[in-house]
């Protein structure tokens, strides 16, 4: 008994565990459309949000059968494998959302719950069989509900490619109709808009929301599934009324309207829908215990779990509970903005800096589509598409509109096209994921908006194909991992379940460790496109990486002579890590120049030959490092006592050089310039006598081949970084704030040229 009030006590701790990664995956279902509008401050929309979470999550105590009946059959198991079954679902659960919020990419915690479930089932079932002397793998039907899983797959597929289609195409005609300058028609048709936009919105909340509470009777169910155009064709009445007399009252802003009306209905549906994912299986597991605890002596490993198959009321002040921690975890997550962030960049209108790379699967399906637009242009008349290109024209971005990743006609349309596609998918008995359907509405919108253009389509693209292959994995995963769980549960009992909360607890703790590394290097990147001063962004990068690089040399060359390969391999990351991040600046130098001021401008010149030159340092200390390592790891002997002494007297004499134009560039003082210059030629003249010596020894055969190839790289690769450093040095004298008035950089750029 002991062990399955532990585990009972374990599961609801990965309860609140799971409520947390599972909210801040889920929120940008909710949040983003108007996140992305800026459609009110923030404080605003997160309240709306949390009213819908935490009504909603009272409504959810009918959408609990999932985890007790959905997947598999509880009256072939007993209490014993119930709970394997449910712990090793848990475990994984956690371990798999905080993974992907991490890495910042929304995914679906329907299908991950599912296919846990899924795959604890198929893991306990095929014990059973296994030790059964008359069952076969026939009889595995008998314990999996496969049926289930096959409609939650085919939904998958038939989702993705539905609400990408149906979302581009009602955003299409949408923006058609009102244009990005969309003021004057929703003067005109603003109240029949809005009217018809809430109407399907709140349909949606009766069918996703309510229809799922165990507060609503049969009967009630009944009549709004048998009534949908008269609620429909009332409801819209009913708004057009209400959002009109607004509008003259109030003057209120319609789009505005929408989207925080289809925000709570969405936190609401997400609440009263997916608390399931979260504490649906903990609550099942709670209500076995109960049922076993109420028979005296009962045996866990032939006690029944058919009582499972009916319905069991969840407590309220358990919905409650659940509802305070998603309303505070909405409130605190950090890990939300980012999985936000992910969706907004590739939805927003403008391109820049991009979150994804390029793939040649993404490249193909741009190429293919620029020569499937090049074939319409000349099958369509060239007045007609003249025409249609005059809708879709955008107007000078504003201050407020450059805040923005989207207007608030396509910020409506999401939330409205998602709302019905689910609605009618939950009224057709459809299993769909609100995350598959919202995100994939709105990169429809996004497309249908010309929102990717040559300049990101690619990069967008492959976010794109990176979230969905995301999802999949995320069955595959979920599945996988949770076999194993429950396999090594079964065989290693109350070891094996100590022994998974220690991984759990490991692995959470690395991704958060990578979470915020990531988090602290954006932190830095925003403060300095929030610091217009372009010249002390250069200074202040500049000194830092000066005063890096000769502290890395040196650690690579005791790490080498001493043959220390961890300590090597913490380097090469640092030095992949660093090769990245002057990597990523350099490609972002356009971002980083519409940021800073007008009267900064004559410095953008300087600033993109200094990310040159801090790319080739980058460069010359990630190769000497890799090489020192991959000869480390190899097993190869390190340096030898005289190549030591000689690489560490190099050290010195480049150390100097380093901080002494370090220095330089913090005081802005270059008088000592030329005796730096004498400086580095001696010491490249040093290099070459290191070489020689190295050619006398390889001769003698006093090294190996290898240790000779090795030694002769490091030579080279720091005369490189002593010519570089020469080269910064001379572009740091030539742009001081004193030569800002000689330099004759325009400040704008003439219009009429």
């Amino acid at each position: 008994m002991t062990i399955y009030i532990l585990m009972v006590i374990v599961l609801f701790f990965l309860a609140a565990s799971d409520l947390v990664v599972g909210v801040t995956n889920d929120a940008v279902n909710f949040l983003n459309s108007a996140r992305g509008a800026k459609a009110a401050k923030n404080w605003i929309i997160m309240t709306i949000a949390s009213v819908g979470v935490f009504i909603g999550a009272t409504f959810s105590s009918g959408m609990m059968e999932v985890a007790r009946k959905g997947v598999f059959h509880p009256q072939e198991f007993f209490f014993s494998e119930i709970m394997i079954i449910y712990l090793a679902v848990m475990l994984t659960d956690v371990i798999l959302l905080d993974a992907y919020n991490s890495l910042a990419l929304p995914t679906s915690t329907t299908v991950s719950i599912v296919f846990e479930l899924l795959g604890a089932a198929v893991a306990v079932s095929l014990l059973k069989i296994g030790r059964s002397p008359v069952e076969t793998l026939a009889d595995l039907p008998k314990y999996i509900n496969s049926d289930k899983a096959l409609m939650i797959i085919s939904g998958i597929l038939v989702s993705v490619i539905i609400a990408f289609t149906v979302g581009a195409l009602v955003q299409f005609l949408t923006r058609l109709f009102f244009t990005f300058r969309y003021q004057k028609m929703l003067n005109r048709f603003g109240a029949i808009w809005g009217g018809f936009c809430i109407a399907v919105i709140t349909y949606f909340i009766l069918i996703k929301g309510a229809n799922g509470s165990s507060f609503m009777t049969e009967e009630a169910k009944n009549w709004i599934n048998a009534n949908t155009w008269l609620i429909l064709g009332l409801s819209f009445a009913g708004w057009a009324v209400i959002i009109q007399l607004a509008r003259w009252i109030f003057k209120i802003n319609v789009p505005r309207m929408i989207i925080l009306f289809g925000t709570f209905a969405l936190a609401f549906a997400f609440a009263g829908n997916d608390l399931v994912n979260f504490i649906g299986v903990p609550l099942a597991g709670f209500k076995a215990f109960q049922g076993f605890a109420a028979v005296p002596g009962a045996d866990p490993n032939t006690f029944s779990m058919a009582f499972l198959s009916g319905k069991v009321k969840t407590e309220t002040y358990m919905l409650l509970i659940a509802g305070l921690i998603m309303v505070i975890t909405l409130w605190t997550s950090k890990k939300s903005k980012h999985v936000s962030k992910t969706e907004l960049s590739m939805a927003r209108h403008d391109s820049g800096e991009e979150r994804f790379g390029s793939t040649g699967l993404s490249r193909t399906v741009v190429r293919a589509s620029v020569n499937i637009g090049q074939f319409l242009k000349k099958a369509v008349p060239q007045k007609l598409r003249h025409a249609v290109d005059a809708r879709f024209s955008r107007p000078v971005m504003n201050s407020e509109s450059e805040a923005q990743s989207f207007d608030m006609i396509r910020a409506s349309m999401n939330l409205t096209i998602a709302s019905s596609l689910i609605a009618l998918g939950t009224s057709l008995g459809l299993p769909l994921s609100t995350t598959y359907v919202t995100f994939m509405v709105s990169m429809g919108t996004t497309l249908a908006d010309r929102a990717w253009g040559r300049e990101s389509a690619v990069y967008r693209i492959t976010g794109v194909f990176t979230v969905i292959g995301g999802w999949f994995l995320t069955a595959i995963m979920a599945f996988t991992v949770s076999l194993l769980f429950a396999i090594l549960i079964d065989l290693g009992g109350l070891v094996a379940i100590l022994a998974l909360l220690a991984l759990s607890g490991f692995l959470i703790a690395r991704t958060f460790k990578i979470f915020r590394k990531n988090e602290e290097t954006e932190k830095v990147t925003q403060e300095e496109l929030e610091d217009n001063d372009i010249f002390t962004i250069c200074n202040s990068y500049t000194t830092e990486i000066l005063d890096l690089v000769p502290d890395m040399l040196l650690d690579t060359i005791v790490s080498l002579h001493q043959e220390d390969r961890k300590k090597l391999k913490e380097l090469k990351d640092k030095a992949e890590d660093l090769l990245l991040e002057s990597k990523n600046r350099k490609n972002h130098f356009t971002v980083r120049l519409r940021e800073i001021e007008e009267d900064s401008l004559q410095y953008g010149h300087f600033y993109l030959q200094m990310l040159h030159y801090i790319r080739e340092f980058s460069h010359s200390i990630d190769q000497l490092v890799q090489a020192c390592y991959e000869h480390v790891d190899n097993t190869h002997c390190g340096t030898s006592e005289e190549q030591y002494q000689e690489l560490i007297e190099l050290h010195a004499e480049l150390n100097r050089i380093f901080n002494a134009v370090s220095l330089m560039v913090k005081r802005q003082n270059f008088k000592q310039k030329e005796p730096i210059k004498r400086a580095q030629e001696a010491l490249l003249d040093k290099i070459v006598e290191y070489q020689m010596n190295q050619v006398i020894r390889i001769k003698g055969s006093e090294t190996n081949s290898r240790n000779s190839v090795l030694y002769l790289s490091l030579l080279s690769g720091s005369k490189d970084l002593l010519v570089d450093v020469i080269r910064l040095l001379k572009v740091q004298s030539k742009f001081t704030p004193e030569l800002q008035g000689s330099l004759n950089f325009p400040k704008t750029l003439d219009k009429e040229a």
